[in-house]
């Protein structure tokens, strides 16, 4: 992801109908029937990835976690397939990318699109140390932490199916950079895939959902370009009363995988936390490690985006 040097407070932008109850707990809310989401077992899927090495297209951590990531999926989800394909970056290297998809319930009428990158990056070229710079990273947050939601979301569904369709996307080559040009490399090839038949009704991007001192102010792309998704989204963490950590007032712009879609007329919000670190000093550095992320807040981002699909009808 790509973030603009600023951030917002506009509280002038429509968020009324997002105004769920502001209370500290969630004594009094009608949650969804369905299973529990098991943070300890999504700890230990971001652990595992990491375990792999940075996960770099061409490497063998990348590959070790794309049969790793086939294996455990293959398990839970109705369809799973994987989609090979090729990227030649702007110095003329050629990337063998995959996306991995994995679907639940009918996929012929409207579906509800959860995504998450599982690449990591290969330098961490936003370290504050200069001798850091051309080493890989770990992606503990960034790559492994969306991805270890998802797989938790995929056994609840597995457990009990949701009462719509629902499809998960795993891109490839999201985070390879170091420009735009070579970044969302999956997300714009499932994309250009789609085709105007059968795209997802919505979707929701969760990218950088582990940090141990979580925030996930309102993505401004995600404000203009999939309003409603956002006050479900937000709306619903205020009801499980996640909105110390789900703030309504507060806004960032992030260039990210969702802008692909949002361009393409398909509403996705971004679920993102771009202060990771003191002065986001953990992001695209060898900091983003497991002792830098907590279960807790999987659970909370896993519960969150758990009740909207299941809310979904």
């Amino acid at each position: 992801m790509k973030r603009w040097p600023w951030l917002t407070t506009a509280a002038t932008l429509a968020m009324a109908s997002c105004q769920a109850g502001d209370s500290g707990g969630n004594g009094g809310v009608v949650r969804a029937v369905r299973p529990a989401f098991d943070a300890n077992r999504a700890m230990r899927d971001l652990e595992r990835q990491v375990e792999f090495g940075p996960r770099i297209p061409g490497t063998d951590g990348h590959a070790e976690q794309l049969e790793w990531l086939q294996t455990q999926l293959a398990a839970l989800a109705d369809t799973v397939f994987l989609d090979p394909f090729q990227h030649v970056t702007k110095e003329g290297d050629e990337l063998k990318l995959t996306n991995v998809i994995a679907r639940f319930g009918p996929s012929d009428g409207s579906r509800l699109l959860l995504l998450t990158h599982w690449d990591t990056r290969p330098k961490a070229d936003q370290s504050f140390e200069e001798a850091d710079r051309e080493l890989p990273v770990n992606g503990a947050n960034d790559g492994a932490s969306g991805t270890a939601v998802l797989l938790e979301l995929a056994r609840m569904f597995s457990e009990q199916p949701p009462p719509g369709g629902v499809e998960l996307l795993f891109s490839d080559g999201e985070d390879y950079g170091p420009s735009t040009e070579d970044m969302f490399l999956g997300a714009r090839h499932y994309v250009a895939g789609i085709g105007s038949e059968n795209p997802p009704a919505f979707g929701i991007l969760l990218d950088m959902v582990g940090d141990a001192d979580p925030n996930f102010p309102i993505e401004s792309y995600s404000m203009e370009g999939a309003s409603q998704v956002v006050q479900r989204v937000w709306g619903i963490a205020a009801e499980l009363g996640y909105r110390r950590f789900f703030p309504m007032d507060a806004f960032v712009r992030v260039v990210d995988d969702h802008v692909q879609f949002i361009d393409a007329g398909i509403p996705v919000a971004d679920i993102i936390d771009f202060d990771y670190g003191p002065s986001n000093g953990f992001w695209h550095t060898p900091r983003d490690v497991v002792e830098n992320t907590s279960a807790q807040t999987l659970s909370m981002v896993g519960d969150v985006v758990a009740e909207v699909v299941y809310r979904n009808r």
